[in-house]
Order: C-alpha cells, then structure tokens, then sequence
C-alpha cells in the first residue's frame, strides 16, 4: 500500500483520489485480516520457532482472554496475537521445543463465529489458516498437558498479566497485587499467577519458569508488517490531533475534545484508544496523566492533549500542545520553543548504532548552547523554565507497540544501542509553572539509515499551530 500511494502522490493524481484509492486498500485490508491473519502465518511461526530456540526442551504453555462478562468487544491477549493472531476467545498455546511443534486448543462453533464476527476461516480451517501443527478441541487441553508434563517436567508460562486493548503489564501486575491480592477482604491473584498455583499442586515437583522476559524481548523490534499497521496508526493518530486542533476554543469543554478524539479516530478505522486520553489545561498541568474533563476552556489556558489509537492490535502515543485561543502568549512561546528544540535535535540524532546517552549528549549541548543551565534547571530567559530529564535518555520514554508501554523486557539505559525496528516514544517536557507545561511527544521507528517519525503530519512549529488554529 505505502509503494502504490508513493506512486499515486508522484503522478499528480488529486487529493481526494489519493484518499478514495487509500481507504479501498483498508477495506480490502480488513476483509482480508477477516478471512486469514492478521499477518502471514510463516510470520507467527518465526516468532513460535524462535520461542521454541528459548525454552529448550521445555514446554511452553500460554491460555487466552476469555469472552468479556459484560457487553463489550472481544480482544486477545496481545501475547497471544503476537505468537498466533487468533482472535477467538479461551484458546491455549502450547509450544514443545522438543517437538519443535505448536498446539492449539480451541472450540468455536460456526455459529459462535457468524454472531460474534469472529474470523470464520480460521474456525471452519485453523489449521490451514495458522499453519500449527496440532489442533485440538479446547477440552482436551488437560489430557495433553498430561502426557507432556510426563515427558518434559520443565513449563514456560507467562508470570505477567497478559495484556488487552489499552492496558500495560507492569502497570496492571500492580495495580492487581494493589487492589485485589493485598486486600484482606479479596487476595484474589492475577490470571497468570492463578494458572501457576494449579499446576504445582495438580503437579508436585514441576519446575515452571517465566517466559514473560522472552516475548517481551522479541516484541521489542517491530517488522515491516508491524511497521506499516503502526504507520497507519500513527496517521489515525495525527488525524484525530488535528481535529481537537481545529475544534479547541475559548468555553469548549474537554469532554467535548476528548470524546472527538475518539469518534475521529474509530471513524478512521481504529479499534479503540491506546489509552485513556489525556487533557491537562489551567492547573491540571501539575497532573501527568489528567483525564477527568472537568473544564471548559478559557481564554489564555495552555492545553496538552496527549492521545493515540490502537489500530489492529498496534498503538501509538502522540502529544501537542496548544492554546485555547489559538495564539502563544509569551511565556508558553518561550517554553514551547525550548522543548521543540529538544524534540528536533534528538529525532535528527536518532539512527543504528548510536546510545541513548549519544543522544542525550548531543541534546544535552545543544540545550547549553542556547543557553540552558542543565544543572539547575534554568533556562536564560525572560521565564524560568525546566525541561524534565528524559533528554538524559535522547528523549527515550518508553517501548511502544502493542501496549502503549510495550515490552518491558531489556533496557540498558543509556547505553542502549538503537536498532532497526525499535519504535519508542521521543517525549519532550518543558515546565514554567503550574498552568504552563509543554509535551511534545512522537512516536519513532528506527529505519536501517535513520529513523521514521510515524506520527508525522502534525503542526509542530508555533507559526504553524497559529496558522492551523485559525483557519
């Protein structure tokens, strides 16, 4: 699709043909990730294959989301997307690497399929459609799991929360230990740990270890197929950025913008939100993740809308800030300016091969260039102004993917080397005070010559944001 639209823009064909040809192709898109996977099968299989290199002669045995209690949509685990791409509720992976086979459990009825619109190739051919080796009904999970354990004595699960739409594992391991296992009235464990307490007492002696680390290792470097879902994200993204731009005024309501946010980008063809979105204005700039949507906008406040999609499973994380009416007084122009500068030298710096902390010094030198006290925080200018230290790490903030705080797996700080593939949030802070902070946020891809900004199409300069807030 990117080579075909490249093409189109060449040739001269308008704008509204671009766009008619662009949406056929996502139609044509979908109905083929109905009908098949999400991705070529040999791509799930790769990633199987080299679990398969991890866990030795071990067995490996992951369990799906389950269909939701309420009236909800049904999504699945992202682990079990990323090693299967079946989207059906209560499926079991199991992995021998012995073997070197993959099994999937799994039972849904044609029916089932038809009413919930589930992907019905996959349950009329699952193993056609995902290439596995075995599939078994999802009852005779236990049977086999018997006979292995028998043979192998070594299982891999997942220790971490497995993941849905817009929420993290690290973040809800502790939120569940927080609110459920530490409650003396509830002491519930986690999906995960629950599985893993079943198996030591159904088998004594077993040794299971935590495969969480692996995939999340894996999950780090996206492919080109992971790429180009993210790319589309990423222009969903900007889409629905720009049309909280063009919407913001004086006595517009934050509920307002945030519920634009999101009919713009499901109407684009998102799935749902990557998280909760986020608006901090007047004083809620002291709160890094505010999304109440109490205010109505008054003349002079500073707005931070920190959003993004989740498109197919795969998220971006994108933040601008503007003001309500459309025109920078002087001190958000000075803070703006400083994080903008920060922004642009590491995006310029990012490629193979390079450290976090090269970019870092590269920002580091450029903000003292200008004039920036990096010891106390002091910029020298009419305002004193902070910028937050994620420049230490070349604006480095955090994995993203398929969880907006993707794959918690290495990190080295700032002697992490960048890779092709890796994509990751450049998030910029600046600060004056309570009503005045600055967030300039884009999500990166690492190229094999530099990087690509897939949030890109944003107005970033203050002349541009001026000029696209008051057409």
């Amino acid at each position: 699709m990117k080579k075909i639209t490249k093409i189109i823009q060449q040739r001269g064909i308008t704008k509204i043909i671009l766009r008619t040809v662009t949406f056929i192709m996502l139609f044509v898109f979908s109905i083929t990730a109905n009908s098949q996977l999400l991705f070529e099968k040999e791509e799930f299989s790769s990633r199987r294959n080299k679990l398969m290199g991890e866990i030795g002669d071990a067995i490996l045995v992951i369990r799906g989301a389950k269909m939701p209690v309420g009236y909800t949509q049904f999504y699945q685990y992202n682990n079990l997307m990323y090693l299967t791409g079946v989207d059906i509720p209560d499926i079991v992976l199991m992995i021998d690497g012995k073997a070197k086979e993959s099994y999937l459990f799994m039972t849904t009825s044609i029916k089932e399929a038809k009413a919930e619109g589930f992907n019905l190739q996959l349950v009329k051919d699952p193993q056609g459609v995902t290439g596995m080796e075995k599939i078994y009904p999802r009852d005779e999970f236990t049977s086999v799991l018997d006979e292995k354990i028998k043979d192998h004595g070594i299982v891999y699960t997942t220790f971490s929360p497995n993941e849905l739409m817009a929420e993290v594992s690290r973040e809800k391991r502790n939120s569940i230990i927080r609110t459920m296992t530490n409650d003396e009235w509830d002491g519930r464990l986690s999906h995960e740990m629950q599985f893993i307490n079943k198996l030591h007492g159904k088998y004594p002696g077993l040794i299971i270890k935590d495969c969480s680390p692996i995939i999340w290792d894996m999950r780090k470097l996206k492919s080109e197929a992971e790429a180009e879902l993210m790319r589309e994200s990423g222009r969903i993204g900007v889409e629905a950025h720009k049309a909280v731009m063009k919407a913001t005024g004086v006595n517009v309501t934050e509920k307002y913008l945030a519920n634009l946010f999101e009919f713009t980008c499901k109407n684009e063809g998102a799935s749902g939100l990557s998280y909760n979105t986020i608006i901090m204005s007047g004083t809620n700039h002291s709160y890094g993740h505010y999304h109440a949507y109490d205010r109505t906008l008054n003349d002079g406040d500073f707005i931070i809308l920190d959003a993004g999609p989740d498109y197919y499973y795969y998220d971006v994380d994108i933040s601008t800030t503007f003001p309500a009416n459309g025109k920078f007084n002087e001190k958000q122009r000075e803070c703006y300016e400083l994080a903008l500068l920060v922004s642009e030298t590491c995006i310029k710096s990012f490629k193979p091969g390079i450290t976090l902390g090269d970019v870092g010094n590269i920002a580091k030198k450029i903000l003292v260039e200008n004039g920036y006290n990096t010891d106390n925080g002091r910029y020298q200018g009419s305002y004193r102004l902070r910028v937050v230290p994620t420049y230490n790490y070349g604006g480095y903030n955090h994995s993203i993917g398929m969880a907006v705080h993707d794959g918690m797996g290495t990190f080295n700080g700032t002697d992490e080397i960048l890779k092709p593939g890796f994509v990751f949030a450049c998030d910029i802070m600046t600060r004056a005070d309570s009503v005045t902070s600055v967030r300039i946020e884009e999500t990166v891809l690492i190229t094999e010559d530099g990087c690509e900004v897939l949030s890109k199409g944003l107005p970033r300069s203050i002349k541009d944001i001026e000029k696209f807030m008051k057409k």
